[in-house]
């Protein structure tokens, strides 16, 4: 997630920069808005069960295409259809493990256990739906937008890792995770910077995953900032 991190600042302010220097020698009344995204997220977890927490920096990473569609004569509403990818990592305090039986097995892991890392990552092909309000027009790239929607997204890869006193556990692709995840999604903002936020309305988990006989209904809310580049 670090090097996905380096790579987002490296790309991002050149393409930013290049991107407005071209618009600003056209002026287009059939203009269409923001066209590529690239955003960062703080990712937290909601409907934590009692006793599980969560602990360091979780981050998340996405970039993608959006087909900006307008629908009115001044072209200041509009529907973005796209495709995108996401990477996200959760640092928490919930044990993944198996028993002997080859099940996966949940744990909290409380002050005794040390640890230095717990955490689980995906990463999604993800389809944005958004109806756009924006205050742009033909010459003016400087404007207010807000964007709601809705993302449906699908699981490539998944995994959980731990590093502490009962040593290295690692799996890849649990059958206790959700392949879809879907959400409400919200980016407000002027200009460059824009506040990005994203609610999933389903489980991580899938339904047989349980805590001491209690589904675990965990889900992602994400909340950074989105850059959109035309």
């Amino acid at each position: 997630m670090k090097h996905s991190f380096f790579i987002f600042l490296v790309f991002l302010f050149p393409i930013s920069f290049i991107a407005q220097e071209i618009n600003q020698k056209e002026i287009d009344s059939l203009y269409k808005e923001d066209q590529f995204f690239l955003g960062i997220t703080y990712n937290l977890i909601g409907n934590i069960p009692n006793g599980i927490s969560q602990s360091g920096f979780s981050l998340g990473f996405q970039l993608g295409f959006i087909k900006d569609m307008p629908l009115t004569e001044k072209r200041n509403v509009a529907l973005g259809i796209g495709l995108g990818y996401s990477s996200n990592s959760y640092n928490h305090n919930l044990l993944v493990n198996k028993d002997m039986n080859g099940n996966y097995i949940y744990q909290i892991l409380d002050d005794t256990n040390t640890y230095s890392k717990n955490k689980f990552s995906n990463h999604l092909i993800e389809l944005p739906i958004e109806f756009r309000w924006r205050t742009s027009n033909p010459s003016d790239y400087n404007f207010w937008r807000i964007y709601t929607g809705f993302k449906l997204g699908y699981v490539l890869n998944n995994s959980t890792k731990y590093n502490g006193e009962l040593g290295t556990i690692k799996y890849n692709n649990h059958a206790n995770f959700n392949d879809f995840q879907y959400g409400l999604t919200l980016s407000l903002g002027y200009n460059t910077w824009n506040l990005y936020m994203y609610y999933g309305l389903n489980p991580i988990f899938s339904n047989v995953v349980n805590l001491n006989g209690d589904s675990i209904d965990m889900n992602a809310i994400k909340i950074g900032l989105m850059f959109y580049i035309l």
